[in-house]
């Protein structure tokens, strides 16, 4: 079986991050969406609140499961039997940083590949940031992030968070 892994923070997932992981899920036997458990970026929501977030937008994806890890990305690739890395690419701009990430990962771990993928033109201008601040300024992201994530935003800043 051929596992790949696509991480990220996913805080919220976005309709680009759907269209990666549904075009990565055609080139491999599994797809495992690792949600990052990463503080220091302060995150609205909680790795659990993102981690049932993913689970309910792929539910309708055979072979496609979330997990969230709080290890070296190729340490968690190498326990879950992943032979690649997938990283969605939406600029230029993306590329020098991946780049980098993906030669640390490669010195770390020569047996796990990375794997760049485009999402959709239609989603390159997409980033969680943007659809935060939009849904904190009352605007309207429902064609830009999964129904379930729209609704979790919504609650999450009629609190004032």
């Amino acid at each position: 079986m051929r596992t790949v892994i696509y991480p990220g923070s996913f805080d919220p997932l976005t309709n680009g991050h759907l269209d990666v992981i549904q075009r990565a899920a055609k080139l491999s036997d599994q797809v495992v969406v690792a949600v990052a458990t990463n503080e220091s970026k302060k995150p609205l929501f909680t790795v659990e609140e993102r981690l049932e977030l993913v689970r309910t937008a792929i539910k309708h994806l055979p072979h496609v499961e979330a997990d969230s890890f709080d290890n070296l990305l190729v340490d968690f690739a190498a326990k879950r039997s992943a032979v690649a890395v997938v990283r969605g690419l939406r600029a230029v701009s993306d590329f020098e940083f991946e780049f980098q990430l993906a030669l640390m990962n490669r010195k770390l771990n020569e047996n796990i590949e990375t794997i760049f993928m485009m999402p959709k033109d239609t989603y390159t201008f997409l980033s969680s940031r943007i659809i935060k601040e939009i849904a904190r300024l009352g605007g309207d992201v429902t064609e830009f992030v999964p129904d379930n994530v729209r609704l979790a935003l919504a609650r999450k800043f009629a609190k004032g968070n």
